[in-house]
C-alpha cells in the first residue's frame, strides 16, 4: 500500500471519528479559548497531590484499557500522563473520548495524583475537543526521519523528534543570553531597513524587488553594515543588530540564502576590543545555555577555554605552504597550489593564489576557536590597515569547527580614503558607490570597532551539527515539481 493511499484511509478514519464526535456534541474546531492552571511544565514544577487543574495539549499516546485509558498530553512546554475512568466522569463523555485520535488537541480538568509507579498524572473529570487532527503524526517509535520530510514538515519534526525540539530551544535560549550579554554592558539595540536602494556592506549579489509606490528597483540587504555606521556618526556609540541578511548565493552544509546575522560597533574600540567582546560572549553563551566549554559533536569537538588561539593569515599559509611561499614567483607558487591539490586559475594573482590556499586548505583545518588576524588590505575594503603595515588590514576572522564565525574590524571612518576604496572596488559601476553614506561619514565617523556574527554557524558549532538546515526552524529548499508532488 502507498503512502498516500495509507494516509488517505487514516484521513478518511479520522472524519468518520470527528463527524460522530460532533454528532456526540463536541464541534471538532468551535471552542475557542481554554483557560489554563498553566503550562504542562509548570503543573509538574508545582505538583501538589489532589489539587484541581485545567490544562490542555496535544494528544501524543492513547492506551485504552476498556473501562479505563491512559494517555499523554503535550503542550509544548511538556508531557503530561492523564487518567480517565468510566466511572469518574459522565458515561457519554468517556464513550465519546475513545473516538479521539493521536495529535488531537484536548483540554481537561481534574484532580493530581501520583500512579503505583510513582508518575505524576491527572485524573480527568471533564474534557472539551479543542481542535482535531485529520492527518496521523509520524510512527510513534520512529519518528520523522527522512531528512528533506523533517526540513519541509518542521511541525512534525518538531512534534515528534524531542532532540530536534531541544535544539531549537536552545537556540531560542541562546538569542536571548546574546542580547542580555550585550545589553547589560550597555548596547543598544536597533533595527535597520531591510530593503535599500543599494546593495552595501559586503560583496554578495542580492535579491531584488521592484518597489512600486517609488517605482524603483529595492535590493534586500546583504548586510546591515552602512547603516550601522550611518548611527555611530549620528551619536549611538554602542548598537548591535540581530536580524536577517539575504544573499542570492548558493545552498551548501554551511551557507542558506536567508540567515540571521548578529552585526556589533562600538565608537572608539577597535578590533581588539571586538576580540574581547566575542570571547567573552561566545563562552557565555556556551556555559549558560549549552552547559559547558568543551562542546561540538564527537567528530569535530571543540574547546572554547579562553584564551583562545591568536594567528596571522600569513603565518597560516607559511606553516601549510613553506617558510618561502610569499616570495615565489607566481608560476611556482601556482605549482605549488596544484601539487598541495588545488586547481587554480592561470589568470590569478598571488594574492588570489593565496586567498584561495586559506579558504580551501586551511580555514577548514581550525578546528579550535582561532582569531586569524592582519589580512591583506585590498580584500577588506570596509576596514582601517594595520598602523605598521598598510598593505594588511587591522581584521581578525574567528575560525571555529573550521568556520569563518565572526569577522572584526578596526573600522575605516576616513571618507576620502573610503571613497577611494569603494571607487575601486565598484569598477565599471560607479553608481554602485553609496554617495548616502560617503556623506555621512565627512559628518564625522568616531573611531570605532565592529563585528559580524553568523548566528546559524554558531548555533551549528555549540549544538554540534553538521548542516546549516538543522539550525533554522524552515530552511530554503529547492520546490518540488508538480511531478514530485504527485508521486508524494
Amino acid at each position: 500500500m502507498s503512502e498516500g493511499v495509507e494516509k488517505n484511509e487514516y484521513r478518511e478514519q479520522r472524519i468518520n471519528n470527528m463527524q460522530e464526535l460532533a454528532a456526540k456534541g463536541y464541534a471538532p474546531f468551535g471552542r475557542g479559548a481554554f483557560p489554563r492552571s498553566g503550562r504542562l511544565a509548570d503543573i509538574h514544577a508545582s505538583f501538589e497531590d489532589g489539587k484541581s487543574v485545567r490544562v490542555a495539549g496535544r494528544l501524543t499516546t492513547i492506551r485504552d484499557m476498556g473501562k479505563s485509558i491512559f494517555a499523554d498530553l503535550n503542550d509544548g512546554s511538556d508531557r503530561f500522563q492523564i487518567y480517565v475512568q468510566k466511572k469518574g466522569m459522565d458515561e457519554a463523555a468517556f464513550e465519546a473520548f475513545k473516538l479521539l485520535d493521536i495529535g488531537d488537541h484536548i483540554g481537561v480538568e481534574g484532580d493530581l495524583f501520583i500512579t503505583r509507579t510513582e508518575e505524576q498524572t491527572i485524573k480527568v473529570t471533564t474534557w472539551d475537543m479543542l481542535s482535531k487532527a485529520l492527518l496521523p503524526l509520524p510512527e510513534k517509535w520512529h519518528g520523522l526521519k527522512d531528512t528533506e520530510a523533517r526540513y519541509r514538515q518542521r511541525y512534525l519534526d518538531l512534534i515528534s523528534n524531542p532532540e530536534s525540539r531541544a535544539l531549537f530551544n536552545r537556540r531560542i535560549l541562546a538569542i536571548r543570553a546574546i542580547r542580555e550579554f550585550l545589553s547589560s554592558r550597555g548596547f543598544y539595540e536597533v533595527e535597520t531597513p531591510m530593503m535599500q536602494p543599494q546593495a552595501g556592506g559586503a560583496a554578495a549579489r542580492p535579491f531584488v524587488t521592484h518597489y512600486a509606490a517609488l517605482n524603483s528597483e529595492m535590493f534586500f540587504r546583504i548586510a546591515p553594515e552602512l547603516y550601522l555606521k550611518r548611527l555611530l556618526v549620528g551619536g549611538f556609540d554602542k548598537v548591535f543588530e540581530l536580524n536577517r541578511n539575504f544573499r542570492n548565493e548558493g545552498l551548501d552544509r554551511t551557507h542558506n540564502p536567508e540567515f540571521t546575522m548578529l552585526e556589533i560597533y562600538e565608537a572608539y574600540s577597535d578590533v581588539n576590543g571586538m576580540q574581547a567582546l566575542i570571547e567573552g560572549m561566545i563562552t557565555h553563551v556556551a556555559q549558560t545555555v549549552f552547559g559547558g566549554l568543551k562542546l561540538g559533536s564527537e567528530a569535530r569537538p571543540v574547546d572554547l577555554t579562553p584564551p583562545w588561539r591568536e594567528a596571522t593569515y600569513h603565518e597560516l599559509i607559511r606553516e601549510r605552504m613553506g617558510a618561502d611561499w610569499f616570495d615565489l614567483p607566481i608560476g611556482k607558487a601556482q605549482e605549488r597550489a596544484e601539487a598541495a591539490g588545488l586547481s587554480l586559475d592561470p589568470s590569478w594573482d598571488m594574492l588570489m593564489a593565496s586567498h584561495e590556499v586559506y579558504e580551501k586548505l586551511i580555514e577548514k583545518t581550525l578546528m579550535q576557536p582561532t582569531f586569524v588576524k592582519r589580512l591583506p588590505a585590498s580584500l577588506i575594503p570596509l576596514a582601517k590597515a594595520c598602523p605598521d603595515d598598510p598593505s594588511l588590514a587591522d581584521v581578525f576572522e574567528l575560525v571555529i569547527a573550521g568556520q569563518e564565525v565572526a569577522p572584526a574590524y578596526t573600522e575605516l571612518n576616513d571618507p576620502l580614503e573610503q571613497r577611494k576604496r569603494l571607487m575601486q572596488q565598484a569598477g565599471e559601476n560607479p553608481q554602485a558607490v553609496d554617495e548616502d553614506f560617503l556623506e555621512a561619514l565627512e559628518h564625522g565617523m568616531p573611531p570605532a570597532g565592529g563585528m559580524g556574527v553568523g548566528i546559524d554557524r554558531l548555533m551549528m558549532i555549540l549544538a554540534g551539527v553538521d548542516a546549516i538546515r538543522d539550525v533554522i526552524l524552515f530552511p530554503q529548499l529547492k520546490q518540488k515539481s508538480d511531478k514530485d508532488i504527485a508521486h508524494a
